[in-house]
């Protein structure tokens, strides 16, 4: 097993949570608004990013508490003592995000050293036709799975893409040199995150190759490169297009614009097109097809993934489906339900927890 005695302090509507006792299915059920996903949200936060509901940590403090939050984990992620993770946010330093490896401050990068999480949520059902950034971020989580420095890249990219725009929608002209500079740094971390997305979606196709095509939809994917992949090329693409962008005030080229084409392979039809059931077998089938990747990648980091009101929405053939392939993963898998009947098939394997009102109270 991957994590335990995880505690949520001052979280959302939880006061003093205390999960412990945990197993590789671990089970959540409750009314709606009980606060079953927020034990997801705070378990998502020992990773690097926004957690799975991407709020802003002003948003996560309890309403009866002080203006701060914290939660703790212990990782058994390997022979000898575990690993104390944490995650918090005080009162008179509001809006920044605190995070301690055994009790020692750290950047909330190293959290993707310790831990590899996903997750599947309701909002995600819409991912194939909302925006684009959706997609990157749900793409970058697939990647940081894989490659923990993904997630720094990525943040050097955000940084300087920011300050180009920055730049570019400045009242006087910018100084070429500075340009230079910074589309220099935006080269040669782009190239890096571009290629590991594309590298990621290459091999996650061939996984997808070798899953069985029922009872899920099988995906196909396809990279669409907002801009040239190779750091020189990019340069060039960058610095050629400068008086496009200055008219536009932002940067037009580059791996913010990438695109991650799906199309239900058995139908030619782009995801977009299809029904919200089909849609919802692709996103299930892509996850599952990810954490099937990772066991065949030899990833030794400890694997969390977050179902949050999965099953509710699956037939029993394809609920059954989707509890065998996640018995054959090594992985540790906590689940959210209005009730216990979908999760008949793992109740006598799973940890149960009730949750209400923000309490959480072992019932297996």
């Amino acid at each position: 097993m991957a994590l335990d005695r995880i505690l949520l302090s001052r979280f959302r509507n939880h006061r003093e949570t205390f999960v412990e006792g945990t197993g590789k299915f671990n089970l959540l059920v409750g009314e709606n608004g009980a606060g079953k996903t927020n034990v997801l949200e705070a378990i998502s936060l020992l990773a690097p990013g926004r957690g799975l509901r991407r709020a802003a940590l002003a948003d996560m403090p309890a309403q009866s508490g002080d203006g701060g939050f914290a939660v703790s984990a212990s990782l058994a992620a390997g022979p000898g003592e575990p690993v104390q993770l944490g995650t918090a946010m005080a009162a008179e330093r509001p809006g920044r995000r605190l995070v301690q490896v055994n009790g020692a401050e750290a950047p909330a990068i190293r959290l993707g050293e310790w831990l590899s999480i996903g997750w599947l949520t309701p909002a995600m059902d819409r991912l194939f036709v909302e925006g684009a950034g959706a997609r990157r971020r749900f793409l970058d989580r697939l990647v940081l799975a894989l490659e923990p420095a993904h997630a720094s890249q990525a943040a050097r990219l955000e940084n300087a893409l920011r300050e180009r725009n920055r730049l570019l929608s400045a009242d006087q002209a910018p100084d070429p040199r500075w340009l230079d500079a910074i589309e220099s740094q935006i080269a040669e971390t782009g190239a890096i995150v571009a290629q590991a997305r594309a590298a990621l979606l290459e091999r996650l196709s061939g996984e997808l190759a070798l899953q069985p095509e029922a009872p899920f939809a099988r995906p196909a994917l396809a990279y669409r490169p907002g801009g040239p992949i190779e750091a020189g090329a990019l340069t060039a693409a960058l610095r050629e297009g400068r008086p496009r962008d200055l008219a536009a005030g932002r940067t037009l080229t580059g791996p913010h614009r990438d695109e991650i084409a799906v199309t239900m392979a058995g139908k030619d039809q782009p995801a977009a097109e299809c029904s919200t059931g089909e849609q919802k077998a692709m996103l299930i089938a892509i996850v599952l097809a990810h954490s099937a990747l990772l066991e065949h990648a030899g990833e030794a980091r400890p694997r969390i993934l977050l179902l949050d009101e999965v099953a509710a929405h699956l037939d029993p053939l394809r609920r059954e489906a989707l509890f065998d392939r996640l018995r054959e993963g090594r992985g540790q898998v906590w689940l959210t339900g209005t009730e216990p009947a979908p999760f008949a098939a793992i109740m006598d394997e799973a940890a149960v927890w009730h949750v209400r009102e923000g309490g959480v109270t072992r019932a297996k």
